[in-house]
């Protein structure tokens, strides 16, 4: 992670454990202002303002002595500065210190629920502790971020499918419209060629009948030109 993103990520942290604190102190009514406060300032979606406001500074997730509960108790009572924190996926590491003390407390999380504090007043200590809970949060959320990336992947693929069987479901439609059109076309030209046969027919026997009868109506002109001759006379 960049150095300006784990700035901006434990300035968000300090502010949600502060404000839950506050709101954890106030009663009911001031937990969920404080709530929607928070999940506003983070960013985060409505599951992760629920974990948010069931995390690290709301129940107690170790015994009354344990850095844990040590840990929690410090941030409700707002005594501790952050002072570095990495965000992969839902882990993420934290460095908080308590000026009074000289104390740092490093906490590994998960969804805001812590899961590993250690306490040491020794700065290279400190420093070396949150550099390797910053690796395993790395290295606990990479299933987790290859799997949202991959549910990405999945669904886009799924957008591109539905667009394709829509562009396909269209190419048929117009194909389908195109062939039954063919195929009117094909039988239009059929009963076209078999009127064109049969006017054809017709055409040749109406032009046999007009031979026939121009020869008949020629040999009955020869035959009225012979009847209309004079007779020859005696002498």
């Amino acid at each position: 992670m960049n150095s300006n993103k784990t700035t901006r990520g434990g300035a968000l942290v300090l502010a949600w454990f502060i404000l839950c604190g506050a709101a954890c102190a106030a009663g009911p009514t001031a937990s969920a202002q404080g709530s929607a406060t928070t999940a506003d300032a983070l960013g985060g979606s409505g599951a992760r303002r629920s974990l948010l406001t069931n995390g690290a500074a709301d129940e107690p997730q170790a015994t009354a002595n344990g850095n844990i509960a040590e840990l929690q108790q410090m941030i409700r009572d707002g005594k501790v500065k952050e002072l570095r924190t990495t965000y992969n996926g839902s882990y993420g590491a934290s460095m908080l210190f308590y000026p009074d003390e000289m104390t740092f407390y490093i906490a590994l999380f998960q969804q805001k629920k812590f899961w590993r504090v250690v306490k040491t007043q020794a700065d290279a200590r400190a420093e070396t502790v949150y550099a390797d809970f910053a690796k395993n949060s790395a290295a606990l959320a990479d299933t987790e971020i290859r799997r949202t990336k991959l549910e990405a992947e999945k669904n886009f693929a799924d957008r591109l499918i539905a667009v394709q069987q829509s562009r396909a479901n269209r190419l048929q439609a117009d194909l389908e419209v195109a062939r039954a059109q063919q195929s009117q076309v094909v039988d239009r030209q059929a009963e076209q060629q078999e009127a064109i046969r049969s006017l054809r027919a017709e055409q040749d026997a109406a032009q046999a009948q007009l031979r026939a009868l121009q020869t008949k109506v020629q040999d009955l002109q020869r035959q009225s030109d012979t009847d209309l001759m004079p007779l020859p006379f005696p002498k």
